[in-house]
């Protein structure tokens, strides 16, 4: 099973616009709402792929409610602890030709529903995964995310996290199987990554000597670089896919190299698929179905050895 834990959930409504004219009425051409989150879209991803998945995390007021059937209408498992006060969050994106993104806060979620939400991960057992992604609100201690992984070791429990700043930091002497930081992520943990494949995987390096494992980092259309924990770091150019919207696009990378590893697929091919999915995804409208990204597998090169 793959728990994802996304502590700030939103109700993701996304726009699309001609042109987006500040102080000026603009009209949507096309608009939807999405239960969203990284997390979340993980877990919808990774259902999508066929892999058992749970939810978990906090939600809150009304829109909690809302998230919470907009959520259950895709047949993904949850549970999420609910709030006693505040809402869960609504962020907007808008879509003119380039995105515009306007994130809500979220609630505040206290010190006993941080424990409630520890004490869920009691059931993980070996073999399953637990995915931390997404930030850490204001509020939450920055080594929130190390706790839960504490909360999971020794009982042979497979992590991945997908965090920036020191909700990430704190968690690599936890030694997470996979970390997957973004390109500027990893520019604030190491002071400044080069922009070649080659300098990115040895910037990567300096994150496994403080205890990452293997380290996924996605450039984007750039490609991805993958530097794993034992052998050769490797790169993959993004297949030439023209991007219809970003919303989702790392999450898919995560899923689908979950997909590749309870699918026991070697490193390159792993890679391989977890590109492939990611350009889907920003060429979908929403998340890719199987037929999308097959179709981004066949246009993936064979990753290369740095």
């Amino acid at each position: 099973m793959i728990y994802t834990v996304t502590l700030n959930p939103s109700l993701d409504y996304l726009v699309r616009t001609d042109a987006l004219r500040p102080g000026a009425l603009c009209r949507t051409q096309a608009e939807v709402l999405r239960p969203g989150g990284k997390g979340v879209i993980v877990s919808l991803m990774c259902a999508a792929l066929g892999l058992p998945t749970r939810a978990l995390g906090f939600i809150a007021g009304r829109t909690g409610a809302l998230f919470a059937s907009l959520l259950a209408e895709t047949g993904v498992e949850y549970d999420f602890c609910r709030l006693e006060a505040g809402m869960t969050r609504i962020n907007v994106k808008v879509t003119a030709h380039e995105q515009t993104e306007l994130n809500g806060a979220g609630p505040a979620i206290p010190a006993a529903a941080l424990e409630r939400l520890a004490g869920s991960l009691d059931t993980l057992a070996a073999g399953d995964w637990l995915v931390l992604s997404g930030s850490v609100p204001a509020d939450v201690p920055a080594d929130t995310y190390a706790r839960l992984l504490d909360r999971v070791k020794g009982r042979g429990v497979r992590t991945l996290v997908d965090a920036a700043g020191d909700a990430l930091k704190n968690t690599l002497p936890c030694a997470p199987d996979l970390i997957k930081p973004s390109l500027a992520v990893l520019d604030d943990l190491v002071g400044g990554a080069p922009r070649t494949p080659a300098g990115i995987a040895a910037c990567a390096r300096e994150l496994q000597r403080a205890g990452a494992q293997d380290i996924l980092v996605p450039l984007g259309n750039g490609g991805a670089v993958l530097v794993p924990a034992a052998g050769d770091a490797l790169f993959v150019p993004a297949p030439p896919l023209a991007a219809v919207q970003p919303v989702g696009a790392n999450a898919c990378m995560a899923a689908a190299w979950l997909y590749a590893q309870e699918h026991h697929l070697a490193r390159p091919e792993s890679l391989r698929f977890a590109m492939a999915a990611s350009a889907a995804a920003a060429a979908s409208d929403w998340l890719p179905d199987r037929t999308a990204l097959e179709s981004a597998l066949a246009q993936t090169a064979q990753p290369e050895t740095l």
